[in-house]
């Protein structure tokens, strides 16, 4: 387990908690008062930190190396009914976005999602979870597959942004997204994206106009990372803290001001502390928005969609 700079009161506990229980197994000492204090101690100090997190720290829980990715929700998620579908019919496969059929329970929909790596030679077989122009139109095939068969589609959005390569901007970056910002918000069947990671500017949003936009606790949804804002406005990654509580980009922040419709509660430490408990809420999310959207025409879904965004960022002086 890898412990992040303010989980270090965390890290020492646990060990604490580690040798007390090696003590009590190699040797005739009675370890179970101590071993219980402790834990009630880290129980506690777990609460205190994870209770308490500025916006920066969630940035970091959401790049936490051992979050679970896209294919990692998927698979707890579909089990072995996940069928993945490549290509955009037009360039190459992008590895930085993945897509396909998978069922919760007997209900069918079209996973659609960024990936990341989790070591060097994955990170850069996936490019870092940056997709180029590709991998957009990748998603709009799907999401049109999708449609035509009326299956439902839910998006799993965890980027740090759209690739910005000069080939990208060669083949139409900036083309792809808004196309798929367009199809998307009149696609006739229910979308439900759901940030499990961070959500970066244009990249999240390439594939992030839904019906029901969820937020896992301590992920980010904003225009810019805070380091890039930092280097903007104060010519220094210096500031990354001050810009992350100015973005006002957690999910807290995102749902004050009706850009998402619900946060998903983590378990205490974060999505990656307890994996199963979190595909297990995030399955959930997604069954309970899908009850919601799946008696409603296409034509109402739609007008409900396109008024949702039409009424964001209205504001009365």
């Amino acid at each position: 387990m890898e412990y992040l700079d303010f989980e270090l009161p965390i890290k020492e506990l646990q060990e604490q908690l580690e040798k007390c229980q090696v003590i009590g197994k190699e040797s005739d000492v009675d370890v179970t008062e101590t071993c219980k204090k402790i834990e009630k101690k880290l129980i506690e100090t777990k609460k205190s930190i994870y209770k308490n997190l500025t916006a920066w720290q969630r940035v970091q829980l959401s790049r936490h190396p051992n979050r679970p990715y896209t294919l990692d929700h998927i698979r707890a998620i579909c089990g072995d009914s996940f069928l993945e579908l490549h290509g955009d019919r037009n360039v190459k496969d992008d590895k930085a976005m993945i897509g396909g059929l998978g069922k919760i329970g007997d209900q069918s929909y079209m996973f659609i999602g960024q990936q990341k790596g989790y070591n060097t030679k994955t990170r850069q077989y996936r490019n870092f979870g940056m997709s180029n122009p590709e991998g957009y139109r990748k998603a709009l095939r799907l999401m049109k597959s999708a449609e035509k068969f009326g299956i439902p589609v839910v998006t799993l959005i965890d980027t740090p942004g759209a690739y910005p390569g000069l080939e990208a901007e060669e083949r139409g970056q900036g083309e792809a997204i808004a196309r798929n910002i367009l199809e998307m918000t009149r696609l006739k069947v229910p979308i439900i994206c759901v940030i499990i990671g961070e959500g970066a500017s244009g990249g999240a949003l390439g594939i992030g106009v839904g019906d029901r936009v969820l937020m896992l606790e301590n992920t980010w949804y904003s225009v810019i990372s805070p380091e890039s804002c930092s280097s903007i406005l104060w010519r220094s990654w210096e500031y990354k803290e001050q810009a992350a509580e100015a973005l006002k980009l957690t999910a807290p922040d995102m749902k004050k001001l009706k850009l998402v419709d619900d946060i998903i509660k983590e378990p205490l430490g974060g999505a990656h502390s307890d994996r199963e408990t979190t595909f297990a809420t995030v399955r959930d999310a997604i069954v309970k928005s899908y009850d919601e959207l799946k008696n409603l025409s296409p034509k109402d879904l739609v007008n409900k969609r396109m008024d949702k965004y039409a009424h964001m960022g209205v504001y009365k002086g």
